[in-house]
């Protein structure tokens, strides 16, 4: 009787993507090649909403001006733990996968190691394990969340020998970062953000970014023996306890990136909530060499939240397909709820970029710019419009299927079991 019941669903399924593949064909939309594509474009899952980025490395609680809030059962105590969460995350999750780790989740096996002193060696069973899951990794330098980040500054810490410990960590990084991309034979971005700022208003705003430039001048002088290390500086609006000034603001970072032809990161969460960050896109790829998004939803301020399929997340998706920029930018996750079963915080965020992606790939492109240079902005927007009620879930289904992921209920009572056996069991 099941198997019937699985035999009739799959021809429904099948029926009712032959029906959308004929309405998307009609506007000139190849929707095999669409879910083709799509399985081409790797994501990078960010490992620190598996702990609520604590991290490995000594510290027990968050800082730097940004928090994980709520107390939901079954955080990853250690790498172990952390790696088995997302490698069950990663079998509800379509698509191509990298895992994004952060300096402080280095494997140390017991010893204390400072930021500065952090070898490629440290981080050896990440890379055993991307190979084992045939996955890439990203990697970012960690500067909050330690006893010489308390001021609320590094690179740009008026104390010269506090900003040399961490212009000293950015280069570990650097070279951390480089033996991923000799050992897994892959691209790795390397992504740096600090949370230097102040509370209030400053008497001096030139003076630590100064400073931040000849730090991240230090960091970035050494050549490294290929370019398979992408670069890139993330800049942010305000923080907490960085409300008034932030050192590496948007502008500081763009000119800088320009200058030094590295790229930049546009976090989705750290512009201000009535800019889009899709319309910086085109912009950006003028004039830096690559992009690096990070997907993130912000709540009235930078609050980190799970992304979700909404209209901000499928403008930046819109953008990068429409211009064809995938080889220059680099899609990542960026978010951390503490409130919920992070397993399912992981997929429902991933699920929501890849839906995106998709959606994307099937926008009737050429007709609505060929309405567009014809002057014709009647139809380009009624195009726009009709697209959105284009039947998108059953190409989204067939595409799950394809990559051998269970649909939208199947996961969700996964990532339940899972908690129950699993992530329960850890306490909170």
């Amino acid at each position: 009787m099941e198997k019937r019941k699985r035999s009739d669903s799959a021809t429904e399924d099948e029926a009712s993507y032959l029906e959308a593949k004929g309405k998307y064909t009609a506007l000139g939309v190849d929707t095999d090649h669409a879910i083709s594509t799509l399985a081409s474009i790797p994501l990078s899952i960010h490992c620190w909403q598996g702990d609520d980025v604590i991290g490995f490395d000594g510290a027990d609680q968050l800082s730097g001006g940004i928090m994980a809030t709520g107390s939901h059962p079954g955080r990853a105590r250690n790498s172990a733990e952390l790696r088995q969460d997302a490698g069950f995350a990663f079998s509800l999750i379509p698509g191509k996968k990298r895992f994004n780790l952060h300096a402080m989740y280095a494997e140390t096996q017991g010893k204390k190691v400072d930021r500065d002193a952090l070898e490629p060696s440290h981080f050896s069973g990440w890379i055993d394990w991307a190979k084992e899951l045939k996955i890439g990794l990203d990697f970012n330098p960690t500067f909050f969340s330690h006893p010489l980040s308390e001021s609320g500054f590094t690179l740009s810490h008026q104390d010269a020998e506090i900003r040399k410990f961490w212009v000293r960590h950015g280069l570990a990084c650097r070279r951390i970062a480089q033996s991923f991309a000799d050992e897994l034979k892959d691209h790795v971005v390397n992504n740096l953000w600090i949370p230097d700022g102040y509370k209030d208003i400053p008497a001096d705003r030139l003076g630590p970014r100064l400073r931040l430039q000849e730090s991240l001048d230090e960091i970035y002088r050494e050549a490294l023996p290929n370019n398979r290390v992408v670069d890139a500086v993330e800049s942010k609006l305000f923080g907490i306890g960085s409300e008034s000034y932030v050192v590496g603001s948007h502008e500081f970072y763009m000119g800088y990136a320009s200058k030094r032809n590295i790229g930049i990161c546009l976090d989705m969460g750290h512009f201000h909530p009535t800019e889009s960050v899709a319309d910086k896109i085109s912009s950006m790829l003028l004039f830096i060499p690559r992009l690096v998004i990070h997907f993130s939803r912000g709540v009235r301020w930078d609050s980190d939240h799970i992304i979700l399929w909404n209209e901000d997340l499928q403008n930046v998706c819109k953008e990068v397909v429409r211009i064809k920029a995938g080889d220059r930018v680099f899609l990542a996750l960026d978010y951390f709820d503490a409130s919920i079963n992070r397993i399912a915080a992981w997929v429902i965020g991933a699920r929501s970029v890849q839906k995106a992606l998709l959606y994307a790939l099937l926008e009737p492109i050429e007709k609505i710019r060929e309405r567009e240079q014809a002057g014709d902005y009647f139809k380009r927007l009624a195009l726009m419009e009709e697209a959105k009620t284009l039947p998108f879930t059953a190409v989204w289904d067939r595409y799950c299927a394809a990559q051998s992921v269970p649909p939208e209920q199947e996961w969700i009572e996964s990532a339940s079991t899972y908690e129950s056996k699993v992530l329960e069991k850890r306490g909170r």
